[in-house]
């Protein structure tokens, strides 16, 4: 019997994973490849909401408990994957100018918000009011974070690439049996795919369909994240992600026309250089209405629970969400209400 049976590997199950290694708790996870939002994110963190300079929610703790988590899985999967890059918020006016100076003086943003007006040097950028920074932001690079995981597992045979499949699951008072796999506690980590798990499939898991391009632009030359209608990412080799759209009815995986016109349009209001465009990808972020996390434990099956809705801020929530989960289960410690089930329980009851 292992402590943990896991489904899904992306950012929630990794992170939960790595804390049950640190813990030496046994697991298995389970995982199909079909949620493609860990995997296709352009990956920035960024602990400020720019569109009204306000500190995103529980950003500064999760800043805290995200880099030596990232850092850790550096050094344990011997691969590069936290990539500190500035981001430089372009000012449409005067007035929004302003706008950042009066946010930077807020005793929550003052170590995220810099107080020095950045002067646009970059000839291929339009920027003539300059460009506000972000302190304590980064890239993780978290399809080969995805890939390198998983493979890491599969050496640890705790690793099984398969769609979970509900009917095969036999619920006891103790324990869960799946196929040849006994485990005393579960845990669905499926992003968008909870939305087809009959345990879980109650709870407000809305979706947003999320593009991206990755396009070759050698004569932009720009170290930094630049965002305006839309974020340009460097990922090196005079590359750049581009995104990302919002969707919230098309949940299907595959881009569309429609949503590169968009971005690209975006894009040429502020650029100045020619560019080609080599990727288009798409993915559906597990996205709740009232922006939280979906975490805690089932009403009925008491060792059974759910790490999800981590929208489009994943790569700070999951370490931070996975944490607190994993202390709830076995330590009984209890954590934010905010991102407990337990909000949705009335829900529940009419389902």
């Amino acid at each position: 019997m292992v402590d943990y049976l896991v489904i899904g590997l992306g950012l929630a199950g990794i992170s939960f994973c790595e804390k049950l290694s640190k813990e030496e708790k046994s697991f298995i996870v389970i995982d199909d490849n079909s949620q493609r939002a860990s995997i296709v994110a352009g990956g920035l963190y960024n602990p400020v909401i720019l569109k009204r300079f306000s500190l995103a929610w529980r950003a500064d703790k999760q800043l805290e408990e995200a880099i030596p988590f990232y850092q850790g899985l550096e050094e344990k999967l011997e691969v590069k994957l936290d990539y500190k890059v500035p981001v430089l918020r372009i000012f449409a006016s005067i007035e929004e100018q302003n706008l950042w100076f009066e946010a930077a003086d807020r005793l929550e943003l003052q170590e995220f918000l810099s107080t020095d007006l950045v002067t646009n040097l970059n000839p291929n950028l339009r920027a003539p009011y300059g460009f506000g920074k972000v302190l304590s932001t980064g890239r993780v690079h978290t399809s080969r974070l995805v890939e390198s995981y998983a493979a890491h597992l599969k050496k640890r045979q705790s690793f099984r690439q398969e769609t979970f499949s509900f009917k095969d699951l036999e619920i006891h008072k103790d324990f869960f049996r799946y196929k040849d796999i006994k485990a005393k506690n579960l845990v669905y980590t499926l992003g968008f795919g909870l939305k087809e798990n009959p345990f879980f499939n109650y709870l407000p898991l809305n979706g947003t369909k999320g593009e991206l391009l990755t396009i070759k632009a050698p004569e932009l030359e720009e170290a930094s994240v630049i965002k305006s209608s839309v974020f340009i990412i460097p990922i090196g080799n005079d590359q750049y992600r581009i995104g990302a759209t919002y969707k919230w009815k098309d949940k299907v995986n595959m881009p569309t026309p429609e949503a590169k016109q968009e971005l690209l349009e975006k894009l040429d209001t502020f650029v100045d250089c020619p560019y080609e465009v080599e990727r288009h990808v798409a993915g559906i972020r597990p996205t709740v209405a009232d922006r939280r996390p979906l975490v805690g434990r089932h009403p009925e099956y008491k060792n059974m629970y759910v790490l999800n809705g981590l929208g489009s801020r994943g790569v700070l929530i999951a370490p931070y969400a996975a944490h607190r989960l994993f202390d709830f289960i076995e330590k009984q410690q209890p954590f934010d209400k905010e991102m407990d089930i337990s909000r949705f329980a009335k829900r529940y009851q009419k389902a």
